[in-house]
């Protein structure tokens, strides 16, 4: 069966239905789009059509293009990417004329999109080369163009077509920023042009078929006399919305993504000359982005190895474990937090503190959060009565009876973190698998209270636990599999994205994210410009650099962390250079944002005002201050080493997981894909002679891994020697 099929009816209207039989959402590929240009040229050539409906076979209307059609395109090189798209256009501006006269615009047959549900990418480029869409008035549906977050850009007219539709300024946030809408606030913004009842969808299609004027399908673009919304780039009202644009752009991406700089390039060239030579400039400006490894390791990472892994890539073969009742030990932030996620994603909680007003007070936590998705139009009353409705918050651990999983968030103090266990085990069915929320303690030992320690197992969740996407699922030495499976299932339940470790201190994100911190803090040490440490942070892609890292999850906690670090390790602790910095702005009350002072200057609100000038008074700026490459070094391999001994020895068993659990963690350099992308972008051999140079002048915590050096000697690459190229886009 065929991804597009059509029928015509008795009043002469043919329907164009897409629909891929083996995907749950419809994708474009290559022989699709060959068939849908063969089904609109049998329809443009039968005089006894009338007009085109191009919908859905499914809920949904389309998830955008199959990304082996890019895989293939980039394996040909970059005049096959450009032959290829320039064949998209081709097909989508054939749908666009209809058939009309080219001087008289008169005599094309109309076209009409009918959306059903979710239309996003490639999914909403087509419809935006149709007369006009009509889409069904469902609040779920998602409508966009999200190429940006993959770090490509709409490029089958999607750029130019919504660019020149609502002017440069009205599109960006759709072109730059990924942003979806659902259909009503989509035909707000003027993506679309209509909204109707699902059942209505297709009667009013064929309607607006039947009622359709010659002068119904001439797009603006395309008619005489056409002007830019908002103005052209040289236009007096259109000049300061490109240049505006041009600094928000580079303010936003640090100059490291390149897809945002293409895809501004592509309406800033396009908005000057006639539409199909900006059609021309897109697609060459999409070549060069689909040519930049940025764009590979990105969509590998975020798109494909982060879908993998959501559904299930590294769970073991057990029977589904979906959470049916979750009890939550500790209310606070974090336990509030899950309570919040799992009862929106309809589970049963029981919420436990050891008093009724702290149990209460994280109950209260998930109805601010809910209060405030009412506000913005997003959770009505009904939704919000049904998710505070599965939370139960109490003191009583009997009211566990029955839950299948029970998550364990109370301080990071393993003496307390035994006793719950030993109250939760009493409490709870033989079979429930019993989690603790931790971000630094090892789960084997916390595993030495359990009488059941197969069925204990760890869940670090990041905080704020409503927002970070990212969970954590640490395997200690005794965990079975079925605690792995449960975590997983009940991780995709609350629709996070998983990664799964063993077991060691620190686990893999803040085994990474630590050293980061610890380097920003060693260079203040140092001499360096805190300035420069900050801003070279930021350009080389990290979200905050590693002051105000440390300042935002507070300088108290990097002490605690610090001291229970170096009673562990013994002689073997490496950061005394960093505790002077650290113990010295504790004992100075700066203990970050939360005290209004720490490695930043705050005012009364808690708002940032800029570096405190007190450091330069206890550590006075070098004269000579190292090169920006030199800064940024320093902290990428802090981080990218540490990433290569976890794998080395055993913590992560698969670099997807590296990949994306660091981009989504922690923000590693999304336009690198993650710590492994990146190493194989530059090379085992570049990173190696890096790591010399780097341990000659600050010493052995940057000496490169045996495994690196081997791969250099070899030539390697990670994603080919640990089997991931057959994941690649």
């Amino acid at each position: 069966m065929t991804d597009f099929t059509m029928t015509t009816d008795a009043e002469g209207v043919a329907t164009i239905t897409w629909d891929v039989t083996s995907k749950s959402m419809n994708v474009m590929s290559a022989e699709a789009f060959a068939i849908l240009s063969d089904l609109v040229d049998q329809a443009l050539a039968d005089a006894g059509v009338k007009g085109i409906i191009i919908t859905s076979g499914k809920k949904d209307f389309a998830g955008g293009m199959d990304l082996n059609v890019i895989a293939r395109m980039r394996a040909g090189g970059a005049q096959a990417i450009f032959d290829g798209v320039m064949q998209m256009h081709q097909v989508l501006r054939k749908i666009e004329r209809a058939g009309m006269d080219p001087k008289t615009l008169k005599g094309g047959k109309p076209i009409v999109a009918a959306l059903p549900g979710t239309a996003l990418g490639i999914g909403l480029e087509l419809p935006l080369a149709c007369h006009r869409i009509i889409a069904a008035d469902n609040p779920k549906a998602k409508i966009g163009l999200p190429e940006i977050m993959v770090g490509i850009f709409p490029g089958a007219g999607g750029t130019t077509r919504l660019s020149r539709k609502l002017g440069a300024m009205m599109a960006a946030p759709f072109l730059l920023e990924g942003k979806l809408s659902d259909p009503k606030s989509a035909k707000a913004a003027g993506l679309i042009d209509e909204v109707v009842a699902p059942e209505d969808l297709l009667k009013r299609a064929k309607e607006w078929v039947l009622s359709a004027t010659d002068a119904d399908l001439v797009k603006p673009w395309d008619a005489k006399g056409y002007k830019m919304p908002g103005g052209a780039p040289y236009h007096p009202a259109g000049f300061p919305t490109f240049v505006g644009a041009s600094a928000m752009v580079h303010s936003k991406t640090m100059g490291v993504y390149p897809a945002a700089k293409a895809l501004l390039a592509a309406v800033y060239e396009g908005a000057l000359v006639p539409f199909d030579t900006a059609l021309k400039i897109e697609a060459r400006h999409f070549t060069s982005v689909l040519m930049n490894p940025s764009s590979s390791a990105m969509i590998r990472s975020l798109f494909i190895n982060k879908e993998a892994l959501e559904k299930g890539a590294n769970r073991p073969r057990v029977e589904d474990q979906a959470v049916r009742k979750l009890g939550v030990i500790g209310a606070g932030m974090m336990g509030a937090g899950i309570a919040y996620v799992a009862a929106n994603a309809g589970i049963e909680v029981v919420l436990i503190d050891a008093t009724q007003e702290a149990a209460d007070r994280g109950k209260a936590h998930s109805e601010a959060l809910l209060d405030k998705g009412m506000k913005r139009g997003k959770v009505t009353a009904e939704k919000k009565a049904e998710v505070l409705g599965r939370i139960t918050a109490t003191t009583d651990y009997a009211a566990l009876a029955g839950a299948d999983l029970v998550v364990e968030a109370v301080f990071e103090d393993p003496k307390v973190k035994h006793e719950v266990t030993a109250k939760v085990e009493a409490a709870v069915g033989p079979d429930c698998i019993y989690a603790t929320n931790t971000s630094t303690l090892p789960i084997t030992g916390l595993a030495a209270a359990s009488q059941r320690p197969d069925q204990f197992i760890g869940i670090h969740f990041f905080s704020p636990v409503d927002k970070m996407n990212l969970v954590e699922i640490i395997r200690g030495r005794k965990t079975g599999d079925r605690a792995v499976a449960k975590a997983l299932d009940f991780v995709r339940q609350i629709r996070k994205t998983p990664i799964v470790v063993n077991d060691a201190r620190f686990f893999y994100a803040n085994r990474c994210i630590i050293p980061y911190i610890n380097e920003g803090i060693r260079m203040v040490a140092e001499g360096v410009e805190p300035a420069l440490i900050e801003n070279a942070a930021k350009l080389v892609g990290m979200p905050l650099g590693p002051l105000q890292l440390v300042d935002e999850t507070s300088i108290d906690l990097g002490v605690k962390i610090a001291k229970a670090t170096k009673e562990a390790m013994g002689k073997d602790y490496p950061d005394e250079a960093v505790d002077h910095v650290l113990f010295w702005m504790a004992d100075q009350g700066r203990l970050g944002r939360k005290a209004k002072a720490g490695f930043y200057a705050y005012d009364d609100k808690g708002e940032r005002l800029g570096l405190w000038e007190g450091l330069a008074h206890k550590y006075p700026l070098d004269k000579m201050q190292p090169s920006l490459a030199d800064v940024q070094h320093r902290m990428l391999f802090a981080q990218v080493l540490e990433a290569v001994r976890a794998l080395e020895e055993g913590v992560l068993t698969d670099i997807r997981e590296g990949d994306v659990g660091a981009i989504l963690g922690w923000g590693f350099a999304p336009w690198s894909g993650g710590p492994f992308s990146w190493l194989d972008m530059i090379g085992a051999a570049r990173a190696v002679e890096i790591c010399r140079g780097l341990t000659a002048q600050f010493g052995p915590r940057f000496h490169a891994p045996a495994l690196l050096r081997e791969m250099a000697e070899k030539g390697e690459t990670f994603y080919g020697r640990f089997g991931g190229e057959k994941a690649a886009a």
